[in-house]
């Protein structure tokens, strides 16, 4: 009988000496955080490339919100995000700023993207040249008669101040880059603050014009063809006018640190410049920068 005992004490030891072991190593284990912030055009790709890579590093927890390119890069200047995604680059201004705050930003092309011009599918317009977007924006045509449409109002739709895809737009069409041009949007145009608000006023209203990130624009909107100028050709945007830069409204995306990213942000970095990570850029309608 008491050997039975001393078996049981014994058994119950190395059971409780395992458990132990097993809860320090759980206490010893490292784990990564890493706050990703900005853009709403990233916010989905980021999103995917969270996912994929906290599957293949189950020691890494990535947390992605949206809220605009501003909101990302005004959190890097304050030190609460690691990651700023951005769909414009930072403004000189904002570099001071976080120069003064003690940070140094670095900025890491992650992807290519085009910005599609979208109209309801009821709409006849299929093309239009650059400058006829820019009146349309800034309010010298007002009606889609003036350019071979129906008698209706132009709705003119585009994404908020804050966001890197309005900065983009306005400075690449409605000034038509050109540094020293001053037009704005028309005082009449609907801000709205994503790129689903946008999709969903284009779907319902047949009168509205509208500007969207390529990889969120859906099959039931129609996408209108680009000439750069009168008498050349009209392209429509896709990876493979983007790579050879016939669309005329494309640019780079982004992802800004404090400093050159070391330890798991470099790591993570490596990783979205991978051929895996870029696939997924790919899948998500943008364009692979390899």
């Amino acid at each position: 009988m008491k050997r039975i005992y001393i078996l049981v004490f014994f058994s119950l030891f190395l059971l409780s000496a395992c458990i132990s072991n097993e809860a320090e190593n759980d206490s010893n284990r490292t784990s990564y955080y890493i706050d990703n912030k900005g853009s709403d055009t990233i916010v989905n790709l980021a999103l995917a490339w969270a996912e994929k890579y906290q599957s293949l590093n189950t020691d890494v927890s990535i947390a992605v919100t949206g809220g605009g390119s501003g909101t990302g890069i005004a959190a890097l200047i304050n030190g609460t995000t690691d990651i700023a995604n951005a769909s414009r680059k930072i403004k000189s201004e904002e570099v001071e700023e976080a120069k003064a705050n003690g940070s140094d930003p670095v900025e890491h092309t992650i992807a290519r993207d085009a910005i599609a011009v979208i109209v309801n599918p009821n709409n006849p317009i299929n093309q239009l040249t650059m400058q006829q977007i820019s009146d349309i924006y800034s309010g010298k045509i007002d009606n889609w008669s003036e350019i071979g449409g129906e008698d209706r109002p132009i709705v003119r739709l585009s994404r908020e101040v804050n966001s890197g895809t309005h900065v983009y737009f306005l400075e690449t069409v409605v000034r038509m880059g050109e540094s020293d041009n001053k037009t704005f949007f028309s005082t009449d145009t609907l801000l709205l603050p994503s790129s689903e608000g946008i999709i969903a006023e284009v779907r319902q209203n047949p009168n509205a014009i509208g500007y969207d990130g390529l990889g969120y624009v859906p099959d039931d909107l129609k996408m209108i063809a680009i000439a750069p100028e009168e008498g050349q050709p009209s392209i429509l945007p896709s990876i493979a006018t983007v790579n050879d830069k016939t669309y005329p409204i494309a640019r780079d995306l982004y992802m800004y640190t404090n400093g050159e990213p070391t330890g798991i942000l470099k790591e993570y970095l490596n990783w979205i410049l991978s051929p895996e990570a870029q696939q997924i850029v790919a899948d998500q309608g943008f364009v692979p920068v390899k």
